[in-house]
């Protein structure tokens, strides 16, 4: 009988973003993945979303190891976060180590871990691990699909993938390896991205993209291009440059980890771009604008990115007029529509002809669509199957398109975060639950709280309401006060008549009180609280957070 192997799911399940599971084998435990999540719309002030890690940190002498399948922050970008509470190796290939190491970095945490290079096809051991590194073609070079060799058969995590039959660098989705594995030992278990699982067809090859940039480049001769990417996004940056040199224009990068990761491609030989075409962002207006390519950061709005700042006209290093075209070589990630739009909007009334996705064919998703995933579980023909990666209905959806490829019903599990599952002699199952909340990051503050968080959201909506009264208790008799002050439930200027009207009232419950013997701080607070709120809700029918202040004389 071989012994049982256990999966949690920390992150990525009913979500885009935070994508994170662990494996436990032989009391050992290996992290494939702890990636981020953008905040959204109602999380203010919170900067990142990660994954729980309480069972990691209560688990932490058991963990021998992490395995990154790429180098995108919502894979990678939460190992700076978990590196200061545990420490463990990471393993991926030298592009996925260089991107996830910038971060590391710049938070003082690289003696925190080992960073071990695999090649595309190693096996590897790692504590009682069996590990197979699998090449796929995705959006960012030298991804990995990871087989693991486990006493209950092989377990296939597919990492992000696309089927891409001409990718940029040439190097494909390993479907031959995977097809062996199929045949002989059999997949036990496949865990599958679904992030366009809804999208039919298939996705295009990222070459596509490549024609349409040289299409837009030869069209907008005469004026400045200003492009906008991933800084992760190699090969579209490679892409950009072709087209680029190709109109006899030099390019120059806008914003750090634009900078950082195009150094990090060309030492690695992944990114070639001519060292005389390659110029310093300081120096672009000292040519032609015609003659210049800008490849910035910013491609999804973010507030403070390189693209943002031109878009409100806040960057240092060049302004956007009536003679600059913008390409937008990107998608938005969900939630992150509105400040994509945004700066679309700032880039407009700046004079810039700007050119995105839904104009032009710039982008091409880096995930696998319908049909890829049906060819894939075709060659996987897995015993089992987990959907992986994406929200709640990208899982269901793919959970059908198993079933389609002949996946018994019964053996395709639609899964959530903090899900564990147990892989035994007998089947899979669900093995109870482990921690795998939201954990809130405010610039480096971790885990604010859901309270922090509830206040937060009650005073963008409603907001807020400080009364003051000072007592003297001894003579139960109000000395001072009340005096109202509030930001965000109505315009005190404007509202005279209402906030004398409250005064009045929380002044009767606050005199009726003390009347009645009560004397203690905390309960006059409370009988503050409750008076304040009781007039509020009659007279406006609003619930702003009410912050009582009695003082004692």
């Amino acid at each position: 009988m071989a012994a049982p192997v256990r999966i949690a799911f920390l992150g990525g399940l009913g979500e885009i973003g935070r994508n994170c599971m662990v494996v436990e084998q032989d009391d050992q435990l290996l992290l494939i993945d702890f990636g981020l999540m953008f905040p959204e719309a109602d999380m203010h002030g919170i900067d990142l979303v990660l994954p729980d890690f309480t069972y990691l940190r209560d688990n932490a002498h058991r963990i021998v190891g992490c395995v990154a399948t790429h180098g995108h922050e919502d894979h990678v970008g939460g190992l700076q976060f978990l590196l200061r509470e545990v420490s463990f190796p990471i393993y991926g290939s030298a592009v996925t180590l260089g991107l996830a190491r910038h971060r590391i970095e710049e938070a003082g945490l690289l003696g925190r871990t080992d960073f071990v290079v695999v090649a595309d096809g190693e096996r590897r051991r790692i504590g009682a691990f069996d590990v197979e590194f699998i090449p796929v073609t995705h959006s960012v070079p030298h991804a990995h699909a990871i087989a693991l060799h486990t006493p209950q058969g092989v377990i296939l995590h597919s990492g992000d993938f696309k089927l891409d039959l001409t990718p940029v660098d040439g190097r494909r989705t390993d479907l031959a390896r995977i097809g062996e594995l199929s045949r002989s030992p059999g997949i036990r278990l496949l865990l599958s991205d679904s992030t366009n699982a809804e999208e039919h067809g298939h996705a295009p090859s990222e070459r596509s993209v490549g024609a349409a940039l040289r299409t837009i480049f030869h069209n907008e001769r005469g004026r400045r291009v200003i492009t906008a990417s991933f800084a992760s996004h190699i090969h579209r940056i490679q892409q950009i440059a072709e087209a680029a040199v190709e109109n006899g224009r030099v390019v120059a990068t806008l914003g750090m980890s634009m900078k950082k990761n195009v150094r990090l491609a060309r030492d690695l030989g992944l990114l070639s771009i001519p060292d005389n075409m390659l110029v310093d962002i300081d120096d672009i207006d000292r040519l032609p604008p015609e003659r210049v390519c800008v490849i910035s950061t910013g491609s999804q709005g973010e507030p403070m990115s390189a693209l943002a700042l031109l878009a409100r006209g806040d960057n240092k290093f060049l302004k956007i007029g009536e003679h600059d075209t913008v390409i937008l070589s990107s998608h938005a990630i969900p939630g992150n529509e509105s400040n994509v739009n945004r700066v679309i909007d700032g880039l407009l009334r700046s004079g810039a002809r700007v050119i995105h996705s839904g104009i032009a064919d710039v982008h091409a998703t880096g995930h696998a669509q319908a049909d890829e995933l049906k060819t894939y579980l075709s060659i996987v023909r897995p015993q089992w199957f987990v959907p992986i990666h994406g929200e709640y209905r990208h899982l269901v959806a793919h959970a059908g398109l198993g079933e389609v490829m002949g996946v018994p019903r019964s053996n395709v599990l639609v899964c959530e975060d903090g899900d564990v599952l147990e892989v035994s002699d007998s089947g899979i199952e669900m093995a109870g639950r482990v921690p795998a909340g939201y954990l809130y990051v405010d610039g480096i503050v971790g885990d604010v709280g859901q309270g922090v968080l509830r206040d937060r959201r009650v005073l963008a909506e409603e907001g807020v309401v400080v009364v003051v009264v000072t007592v003297d208790v001894q003579r139960g008799e109000i000395l001072t006060g009340p005096e109202i002050i509030t930001r965000g439930w109505v315009y005190a200027p404007e509202a005279e008549d209402l906030l004398d009207e409250a005064c009045d009232r929380v002044a009767e419950a606050v005199t009726s009180a003390l009347a009645s013997g009560m004397r203690d701080i905390d309960n006059l607070e409370r009988e503050l609280r409750r008076a304040t709120g009781k007039f509020v809700s009659e007279r406006t029918k609003r619930r702003p957070m009410i912050v009582p202040v009695v003082m004692e004389a």
